[in-house]
């Protein structure tokens, strides 16, 4: 068996290893590197354009990142840290560009308005009492409110089109919202990273096994074409999306005890007839039916990849056993383990209402989806529409504090004690904060060198914001959102 020794290496090419690797070479070109990927290419599974909405998340149009508490106030701290995570994201984005380490900022991030669209009494106070605790939040001042129809018709003419009124019906907009092809973004910086010295690619190669050196270090066995190597690591990043919770069981870190998946397909309809894709320029957001993941929160996005602008609806979710969409029927039963089961049986037990609504999501027609469809766009032609699969999601199920389990709908990095060892679980907002997570990586993996003043130095030129709060110091905010809008052509 051949071998290789490495400072970091990465499993998974997607949007979570690139920017990390990207981050740690601007802070030391001399770190030795691998990234391993089981397609023939980066980017092909989660991070690729069509497998997601390409929605830069920044909390402003999507409504599960708010929540009102029985004293009918609205909470919108997850807006607003969701919202400070994305602007890191612009940040280091817009340092690429600027250093020319990445191409213009039209090949990858497009400015498409973010906008919610309600109807119905209840949901229109609800969505005017969002606005109105939104608004007067510095970092969402620029949000716009309407229950008039003629302005909606400007924002949303598709949607409007031949709208039967019979209610109150109210929208929010943010203009400076984005349209994000994280795939261009994750394929552009693995370009940059082949340039460089101490850094190697190798796809079509499979991870088999991790094990734990005296030193710290881990022996990684992968295979490729049939044959195994070995590579070892001082540090290893498990960026593979649905792949990383068996790559971080077989680990056997302490921290990974007590951690399952359930894994959500997703579906959209596309549309790409000109004359419909070029009356609709936004990502409008509605309210998630009961019982549905927060995932699926029915949107019509624009979404313009490698050129093309196209309109998607969705996302329609689907249940199977896979963990990647080009994984095993096995991934899930193979995931069941003894330090596990309970927390999965538990969230199994607690969760009948999205069983029953993923049960029903699967039993849907083409004519069904287009149903849901009309409701935002009553106009839509069922032949206009085709359905396209998005990639898998994969949620955590983690145990909770009386032994049980819970099902979280974010993101969470896990790293091992001695730092040498970091995996990524869960979904949304997912790429949208991935600056920010690979930075908190970094944090506690790296920690004696980060702290170093040249670091220090060196992160401050990455992200300006880097060491202070973008939620509490809103001045910084507002100055570093007018930095990255000008540079990453976003402005209105």
């Amino acid at each position: 068996m051949t071998s290789n020794s490495v400072d970091v290496l990465l499993v998974g090419g997607g949007a979570m290893s690139t920017t990390l690797a990207t981050l740690l070479k601007q802070l030391d070109p001399t770190m030795t590197m691998m990234m391993v990927e089981r397609l023939d290419g980066v980017a092909k599974e989660s991070t690729d354009g069509w497998n997601n909405a390409g929605t830069g998340h920044a909390a402003y149009c999507e409504l599960n990142y708010t929540s009102i508490g029985s004293d009918g106030k609205v909470n919108i701290d997850k807006a607003v840290n969701i919202n400070a995570a994305f602007e890191v994201s612009l940040q280091f984005w817009s340092y690429l560009v600027e250093q020319g380490l990445m191409p213009s900022p039209q090949e990858f991030i497009h400015r498409v308005p973010h906008q919610s669209f309600v109807w119905g009494e209840s949901n229109v106070a609800k969505l005017k009492a969002r606005y109105e605790a939104m608004s007067a939040h510095p970092a969402f001042k620029e949000m716009q409110y309407t229950e008039d129809a003629d302005t909606m018709k400007e924002w949303m003419p598709l949607v409007m089109q031949n709208r039967q009124i019979d209610g109150p019906i109210a929208a929010t907009r943010v203009a400076h919202g984005a349209d994000v092809n994280f795939g261009a973004i994750a394929r552009n910086m693995t370009k940059y990273l082949e340039g460089l010295e101490n850094f190697e690619l190798s796809v079509n190669t499979d991870v088999k096994d991790l094990q734990k050196n005296a030193d710290g270090s881990w022996d990684v066995t992968v295979e490729k074409e049939g044959a195994l190597s070995k590579v070892t690591a001082k540090f290893v990043f498990l960026g593979a999306g649905g792949g990383a919770l068996p790559l971080l069981q077989k680990s056997g870190i302490e921290e990974s005890k007590g951690y399952g998946g359930f894994p959500v397909s997703g579906q959209w309809l596309v549309c790409e007839k000109p004359e419909l894709v070029e009356q609709h320029y936004a990502k409008i957001y509605g309210a998630a039916p009961i019982g549905a993941p927060p995932m699926s929160v029915p949107h019509l996005d624009t979404r313009i990849i490698d050129g093309k602008k196209a309109i998607l609806f969705g996302p329609f979710a689907g249940f199977t056993t896979k963990f990647l969409k080009t994984g095993s029927f096995w991934d899930l039963p193979k995931s069941i383990k003894l330090n596990n089961i309970k927390p999965m049986l538990s969230v199994g037990k607690n969760n009948m209402d999205l069983t029953r609504y993923l049960i029903s999501e699967v039993r849907q027609s083409h004519k069904d989806r287009c149903e849901s469809l009309r409701q935002f766009f009553p106009d839509a032609q069922d032949k206009d529409w085709k359905l396209a699969y998005a990639g898998q999601r994969v949620q955590i199920i983690k145990q909770d504090e009386n032994g049980g389990g819970k099902l979280e709908f974010g993101t969470e990095a896990i790293t091992s004690k001695d730092g040498s060892l970091a995996a990524l679980l869960g979904a949304s907002p997912g790429a949208s904060t991935t600056v920010n997570t690979m930075i908190s990586i970094i944090e506690r993996c790296f920690k004696d060198r980060l702290s170093s003043d040249e670091w220090q130095a060196k992160m401050k030129v990455l992200v300006p914001s880097y060491g202070e709060s973008l939620v509490e110091n809103t001045d910084l905010l507002l100055s570093t959102r007018e930095r990255t809008l000008t540079t990453l052509n976003l402005k209105p």
